[in-house]
């Protein structure tokens, strides 16, 4: 076996991830844990500061209620989470999140983040929902509170290091191992209760952008499903794993579209200059209630704009020129104040990207697009698996103490795995979290996690023999390519193992192909379906031929495996549910239809670590009484 150290690292509670929720659950975990002299460890498989979903920074923050302005109520909140959701969202998960994200927003404001804000000294609102910021460093911002909160409890923050796999005793989560991606090191985590915060995952379908835009994608790329990964191997039971999320973006470059449609109000068009919004408007009707109301959720807009290109009438476009120039328009009788106007709207349109993506900015340059002068293309991106934007895929966790919630059997944010919570993508069926609302989860299970350890915490019992068969199964990789690589003249061609790429372009394929991803129109059918999982079974296979060169290539191996948990429980999901709910995510072309009658529910899954099954069950949808 490679020779890697044991690192054992002994502490009360274990917080896995880096981004968002981590480090919400971070800054307010440590508080708590201060007072009851309790340990924490933060271990983050990159560096915090621009780790996860809002690495690059962003532009907005998208969840702002407004409470103490009487902007909106948390009701309306959840209403609006259960339209964009088609009616498919855990209220007490939203509800409880909403009520205490504003008190958020204030911390990041008050920890140096810049708000803008209008000449009264209001917000500047993109939308209903959001702030527009300047968030360039919105991720360091968030970082440092975290690591000064750790600092100050005495806790640990450890990087680059990747973690693999739970650790259990029985239904009670008491670790977890995982290697270093810098130093031959296996960890060893031991804990009275975890909290597992990893993000979602992209690449588990094959993206829009091959070639040398491949690994683009709107969102991170090195988000691969370890959070599904961890809580599925630990047994926890999940949700939601059908709700895949597809946004539209500028085409090739992925910038995010938020900021046009709702700061801008600009429009998207088809190529010959049609507004689906207003000329499909009547396919509303099918999707009723939901297609009646506002907002309309994003999965049918994405629709409207699918059935344009079915009709031949791609490519789309957004029409940044006739918003930038409509917005400049009441200044048209003063030349020395519309130019001023314009550059001010200029700057703000390349900002938009420069503070999040800054290869949508250099695309635009190098195709010499002018925003104020001439509109950008517009595409459907492959589907993520995002649950804390419009996708709610994760983890079935424990409601709010508080409510009369049917959902309750632990503490808050808990999964169904005794001392382990989950937070952010990696809790499902509670969308439109986004960053603030992910950090607002992650306090409220911090507090949670904290509390559960002072009631009820043990010192984990951790099963030594099992660490060390985990430490062979996860260093196989370079112990495969060590023994065989020299048995052809170029590594990365042999019949004894597979490199991570070329594994990834299969699962990718897979998912693509089968389970309705973009060269398939993102539709599928049970014959497809059941065939990829046929497939997968033969890839999971596979999987146990991974190959590595070095740490880099470990990671990806594992990375790979993760993503395919992901891809499986999605598979499985979308089979179960005979529907087609979310049509602009995905299409069931054998069951085109919602079917309210029998699939307004929950599709949950369970895979058994004992016996290694699946298990697919309906949950009951429950609303919050008058809301």
């Amino acid at each position: 076996m490679a020779d890697f150290e044991t690192v054992e690292v002994s502490t009360d509670l274990l917080i896995i991830g880096g981004g968002f929720s981590a480090c919400g659950a971070a800054t307010e975990a440590a508080y708590w844990a201060k007072k009851h002299g309790l340990k924490v460890v933060m271990v983050d498989k990159a560096a915090a500061d621009r780790s996860g979903a809002v690495a690059m920074g962003l532009s907005a923050i998208n969840q702002y209620v407004g409470v103490k302005d009487g902007e909106n109520t948390v009701e309306d909140y959840v209403r609006y989470v259960r339209q964009d959701l088609m009616g498919v969202s855990r209220e007490d998960l939203v509800y409880n999140i909403a009520r205490h994200v504003d008190s958020t927003v204030h911390l990041f404001e008050k920890w140096g983040l810049k708000i803008w804000k209008d000449e009264e000294g209001k917000y500047v609102h993109e939308g209903r929902w959001q702030l527009m910021i300047n968030g360039e460093s919105y991720k360091i911002i968030i970082a440092e509170a975290a690591k000064n909160a750790l600092a100050d409890a005495g806790g640990e923050l450890i990087e680059r290091v990747f973690i693999v796999e739970p650790l259990l005793d029985g239904n009670k989560v008491v670790g977890a191992v995982g290697f270093s991606v810098r130093e031959n090191k296996f960890y060893v985590f031991k804990a009275k209760a975890v909290i597992c915060g990893m993000g979602g995952a992209v690449h588990v379908f094959r993206p829009r952008s091959v070639g040398e835009g491949f690994g683009r994608s709107w969102y991170p790329p090195f988000n691969t499903g370890s959070s599904a990964y961890f809580t599925i191997r630990a047994g926890a039971e999940m949700t939601c794993q059908e709700v895949r999320f597809i946004p539209v973006r500028f085409k090739d470059a992925y910038g995010p579209v938020g900021a046009w449609f709702l700061l801008f109000k600009s429009r998207a068009v088809s190529a010959e200059g049609g507004d689906y919004m207003v000329e499909r408007v009547d396919e509303l009707q099918n999707w009723a209630p939901y297609g009646l109301a506002k907002p309309i959720p994003a999965n049918l807009r994405n629709y409207l704009g699918m059935l344009d290109v079915d009709a031949g009438l791609g490519p789309l476009y957004m029409e940044t020129h006739e918003a930038i120039q409509n917005i400049a328009e009441e200044f048209k009788d003063d030349p020395k104040a519309f130019k001023k106007k314009m550059k001010e709207l200029e700057s703000e349109a390349w900002e938009d990207f420069l503070d999040m993506t800054i290869s949508q900015a250099i695309l635009w340059a190098g195709l010499n697009v002018k925003p104020e002068e001439k509109h950008s293309e517009i595409a459907a991106c492959e589907p993520y698996f995002i649950g804390s934007h419009s996708g709610a895929s994760g983890a079935w966790v424990s409601g709010p103490e508080d409510l009369d919630t049917p959902y309750k059997w632990g503490y808050t944010n808990m999964t169904t795995v005794e001392g382990l919570f989950a937070v952010g993508d990696a809790s499902g069926a509670s969308s439109h979290k986004f960053s603030s609302g992910s950090h607002t989860e992650g306090r409220i299970a911090g507090k949670q996690a904290v509390k559960y350890i002072v009631e009820k915490g043990q010192e984990p019992n951790v099963d030594t023999a099992k660490v060390e068969e985990l430490k062979a199964r996860i260093l196989k990789p370079l112990d495969l390519f060590e023994a065989n690589k020299g048995k052809f003249t170029d590594s990365e061609v042999n019949t004894e193992y597979i490199m991570p790429r070329q594994y990834l372009h299969r699962l990718q394929k897979i998912m693509d192909e089968y389970a309705g991803g973009v060269t398939a129109a993102f539709k599928t059918s049970k014959s497809n379906l059941e065939r990829g999982l046929e497939l997968m079974g033969l890839l999971k296979e596979d999987s146990e031929k991974q190959a590595a060169r070095d740490l880099h290539e470990l990671m990806r191996c594992w990375e790979n495996i993760h993503r395919t948990w992901q891809a499986e429980s999605h598979i499985r999901s979308i089979l179960f549910r005979e529907e087609t709910r979310w049509p602009g995510y995905y299409f069931r072309a054998d069951t085109p239809k919602m079917d309210d009658e029998n699939w307004l529910c929950f599709v949950n899954c369970r895979w058994d670590p004992d016996s290694g099954d699946w298990e697919m069950m309906k949950k009951d949808i429950w609303n919050i009484p008058g809301v």
